[in-house]
């Protein structure tokens, strides 16, 4: 049987889609968790199942041995961390950040960089998977820092992921996860213009993830989000397209800076950012097989 007392006390910032499922899998863990969110309310999702509230990310830090964080963008990091109750005005506490927010690299080096002069360590940890494998502790996690911190931080990792990798110093989980979204962006679309094939072509589009389950189409996205697009099931969203959209615009300035572009994953993120640009902000990400059955068909 596990020993609860020799876990980490864990601080946890951002209950969003993705937040809250992953403290509801830490408390069930047995880890203490102490909370905190922008939107209070969003903390009954977690408060029921044992999480402690907060009333400051620097308070969080002060309860804790690490602090996790899962948070929208590099303005809601830098608000947890240096807002006027942000981490670096707390009172000691926790002096290791491992963040699962997706940001680019180079303001992950920037913010991790400010938190040392505070005496804090950082771990970057984008994950992916979306917010069931969160609940039931498969996500994916790609981390960058080094390797005494990630040490550290494997009994969090050993709750809520399947697959953790430390790929290199601080910044190289960030740069997996925007090859990640490449990946991920470039398909979501690619599923939604094979529904919109099936469809126009009469094939029933329900078959065809049995149809080619095991050969070389099959995948993820083809099993999960493909039949999510099949049977419209986007209410309650899963995640939001904005979240995708940003890390498409990420991305697009990742390649920009590397080599200037690559025609179809450019193509994708223009797709992409289209659709959640018309006012589709907080729709499901997978939604955008609805925009294209209104666009062609």
């Amino acid at each position: 049987m596990k020993d609860h007392s020799k876990l980490p006390q864990i601080g946890f910032v951002g209950l969003g889609i993705m937040g809250a499922p992953m403290v509801r899998r830490l408390l069930s863990r047995g880890f203490k968790v102490t909370v905190w969110n922008l939107e209070p309310e969003r903390a009954l999702e977690v408060l029921p199942h044992g999480a402690i509230w907060a009333d400051t990310p620097a308070e969080v830090r002060e309860c804790s041995d690490i602090v996790a964080m899962c948070v929208l963008n590099t303005e809601a990091v830098e608000n947890c961390c240096f807002g006027p109750t942000g981490f670096a005005n707390s009172d000691g506490g926790a002096d290791l950040i491992i963040d699962f927010s997706t940001v680019p690299r180079e303001d992950t080096v920037r913010i991790a960089g400010r938190m040392a002069e505070h005496g804090v360590a950082w771990i970057d940890a984008p994950v992916s998977g979306g917010p069931d494998p969160a609940e039931t502790g498969t996500l994916t996690a790609m981390l960058g820092g080094v390797q005494a911190d990630f040490e550290r931080v494997i009994p969090i990792l050993d709750a809520l992921t399947k697959t953790s990798t430390l790929l290199g110093p601080l910044g190289a989980g960030q740069i997996a996860k925007t090859l990640n979204q490449a990946i991920v962006g470039t398909n979501y679309v690619l599923m939604a213009e094979v529904l919109t094939l099936a469809r126009s072509a009469q094939i029933d589009p329900k078959l065809l993830p049995e149809a080619l389950a095991g050969g070389m189409a099959d995948s993820q996205i083809l099993q999960r989000i493909y039949k999510q697009m099949v049977s419209e099931d986007f209410d309650p969203p899963k995640a939001y397209a904005r979240q995708l959209a940003k890390d498409m615009t990420a991305l697009a300035a990742f390649m920009q800076a590397i080599n200037g572009g690559l025609p179809l994953i450019d193509r994708s993120i223009e797709i992409y950012t289209s659709y959640a640009n018309d006012g589709n902000d907080f729709s499901d990400s997978a939604a955008i097989s609805e925009y294209y059955l209104k666009k062609y068909t």
